[in-house]
């Protein structure tokens, strides 16, 4: 599956929980692309922001069945990605789009000043 980075931010090291989260978050957004929308191409998007982390993955086109997941049905890569996010107090957005599906994951960074 194609894949296209986009990072903008000056990137720096995180919180090993966070960094965690953001990787499992891409991993498994990713996963759902190849298992929802094949033949989907996909762009990766990481925001560092000065209290924030973005993640954004967006596939684009591709074919097969899409949906949000419900608890207790097979497959919880979208319950698990919000979970991650909850633990840090984030935002979490996940929808089909014009032509594609998006996952959206904001990760608020701890304060640098000490």
């Amino acid at each position: 599956m194609p894949v296209e980075l986009s990072v903008t931010g000056d990137a720096r090291t995180l919180d090993p929980g966070i960094e965690l989260s953001a990787y499992r978050i891409v991993q498994e957004a990713l996963t759902n692309t190849l298992k929802h929308a094949s033949g989907a191409s996909a762009l990766v998007e990481l925001g560092y922001g000065v209290a924030e982390l973005r993640v954004t993955i967006t596939d684009r086109g591709g074919h097969g069945a899409r949906g949000l997941g419900v608890a207790g049905e097979p497959g919880r890569g979208l319950i698990g990605m919000r979970e991650r996010v909850a633990l840090f107090d984030g935002r979490f957005r996940a929808a089909p789009t014009a032509d594609g599906f998006r996952v959206s994951a904001t990760l608020p960074l701890p304060s640098s000043a000490g």
